[in-house]
């Protein structure tokens, strides 16, 4: 399917301050991303594992728990979470006249405020000043933050990082980290691609044959698709079984971040069409497939057996994820076999469609009624555009932007993801394999300055402007095989993404560029793993002509 690190702050040597920020003085604070404001306030507060933390209601407990274990190893020690106000301490409270994301955090003399318009604006806060505690380089268990008002809330609702765990699968562990990095960059969004030609990858007690069959391929392409024909010879499979779900959406969660699955259809479907060759148009036989690419067979959209398999699938899959949207697909269904396809022929006929797109318009609406009707709305890929759309249907656009300016135009909610800025498995130099980059998808490159350019709203009026309802990076892993490698093509874009989903569009690459020195500090304290093409200035250099790829 189509060919999804971080947000944080630092410490550097000069920050942007937003309009209505009082003055910048000469405050060293920088966080990533840019907050909407910060105010110099007078003297410092030393912070150490003796502060107390105290909750001013018992919804902020949990998120104050965790920042205290996170920040045990920083200060030799971990601060205790009290339900009594103390003198000198991190103060945690909400104020209802705050908007849910919002925070206000102020360091001053005699000790830390945080506000949040709700739990999620405080987790957000604490963030913050988790980044604050890492840039400061506390010494002997202490360290000293200079006084200041932040005041901070995002620009867009949608904050969003896909995985794709089909082409390859990773651990739940590793799945996790993933979300540890998102919640560091205030990603609210976690999309996860668990079905596709190459692998089923979650457990649906109704169809067990689906996680034998459907999740094993008898190998694995080795080299670049389209002119490798080489292959490993050795079997790759898995799935996660629900209970391993149900702890990921749980840990998600936990760092307000909703989990929002992803069942393809009526294309990318060969996985399920291999263990169920009566829900395709020729019966078979198919096979998982071994190589990436598009394939002809789909969903047979003339079979009532069809539905009934895939409602009976949501019908698990709503159980496991609590969340408002489902996203089902409809990119790159090849309308090949439905053409020769009588029961689909008949569907357009009885149904009078006038060809085979108003068909897969007639698939998608239908799936989305369902899912109406069980209290959930779709996502889709642009190209569910294609014969019609209901009013209530996300849009993803991918390709490009023009489906997403096509479907504000008509009203409806659009998620912008388009592989020319958001596809972070592509290159990230311009230099490509000659700056010793490992295989990546296509010969397209996105750079940390390419990503950071990114205007959501760009060629939008301000009316079609309103149904943007933000922004997310997609990571494929045709050629990631690993968690390690995973994450070096997450980081350090997805910091360049949370500020284009987080930050106003008033943008200065060389004050981020300053900043990012800074968060860096903070990846080398989490160990993660990311790449340094950017930090050490060799991901830009010569270009070719981009080639568009296939998910």
């Amino acid at each position: 399917m189509k060919p999804l690190r971080l947000l944080a702050i630092a410490f550097a040597a000069a920050i942007i301050i937003a309009p209505q920020s009082a003055h910048a003085g000469d405050t060293d604070i920088c966080i990533v991303p840019k907050p909407l404001s910060i105010t110099d306030g007078e003297g410092s507060f030393a912070i150490s594992s003796a502060t107390r933390i105290s909750i001013g209601d018992e919804s902020l407990r949990r998120s104050a728990e965790m920042f205290a274990e996170d920040m045990s190893m920083e200060l030799g020690g971990r601060m205790t979470v009290s339900d009594k106000k103390s003198r000198k301490s991190i103060s945690l409270n909400l104020d209802q006249a705050m908007e849910s994301e919002e925070y206000r955090l102020e360091v001053g003399r005699n000790g830390i405020s945080v506000c949040g318009g709700s739990e999620k604006g405080v987790f957000y806060a604490l963030q913050s000043l988790k980044q604050l505690i890492i840039c400061a380089s506390p010494t002997n268990g202490k360290a000293v933050l200079q006084a200041a008002t932040i005041i901070d809330k995002p620009r867009f609702a949608y904050r969003g990082a896909m995985l794709d765990v089909c082409r390859h699968k990773f651990t739940t562990d590793e799945v996790k980290r993933y979300i540890d990095i998102l919640a560091l960059h205030k990603i609210n969004t976690f999309h996860w691609h668990l079905t596709d030609d190459q692998g089923w990858r979650i457990e649906i007690k109704r169809y067990p044959e689906l996680t034998q069959t459907g999740a094993m391929r008898k190998q694995t392409l080795v080299g670049r698709y389209r002119t490798s024909k080489d292959y490993d010879g050795t079997p790759y499979g898995g799935y996660f079984t629900q209970d391993e779900i149900r702890d990921v959406v749980k840990y998600a969660a936990e760092r307000y971040i909703t989990v929002i699955p992803e069942i393809e259809m009526p294309g990318h479907a060969v996985a399920a069409l291999a263990t169920y060759p009566k829900l395709g148009c020729t019966g078979g036989p198919y096979e998982v497939l071994t190589t990436w690419g598009i394939s002809e067979d789909v969903f047979c959209a003339g079979s009532e057996e069809t539905f009934e398999f895939i409602e009976n699938v949501l019908t698990e899959v709503l159980e496991l994820f609590p969340s408002e949207y489902i996203h089902i697909g409809g990119d790159e269904c090849p309308k090949v076999r439905w053409k020769a396809c009588p029961k689909c022929q008949r569907r357009i006929s009885e149904e009078g469609l006038a060809n085979e797109a108003e068909l897969q318009s007639y698939f998608m609406k239908r799936i989305e009624r369902w899912l109406n009707g069980h209290g959930r709305k779709i996502i889709g890929w642009d190209e569910i555009l294609q014969g019609g759309i209901t009013r209530s249907a996300t849009i993803m656009s991918w390709r490009g932007t023009k489906g997403g300016i096509a479907a504000a135009a008509l009203g409806n909610r659009v998620i912008m993801s388009p592989n020319t800025y958001c596809y972070i498995d592509y290159y990230q130099t311009e230099g490509r394999e000659a700056a010793g980059e490992p295989l990546a998808n296509g010969r397209r490159s996105v750079t940390m300055e390419k990503l950071y350019s990114f205007e959501p709203l760009e060629g939008l009026t301000e009316e079609q402007g309103g149904f943007i309802a933000g922004v997310q990076v997609n990571l494929w892993t045709e050629y990631i095989k690993t968690f390690d490698h995973a994450q070096r093509m997450l980081l350090p874009r997805l910091a360049a993404l949370s500020e284009v989903g987080w930050s106003d569009r008033t943008r200065d690459l060389d004050d981020f560029r300053r900043r990012m020195r800074s968060l860096r500090r903070v990846y080398d304290r989490e160990g993660y793993v990311y790449s340094t093409y950017f930090f050490d200035g060799t991901d830009t250099g010569p270009d070719t002509e981009p080639n568009n790829t296939n998910q």
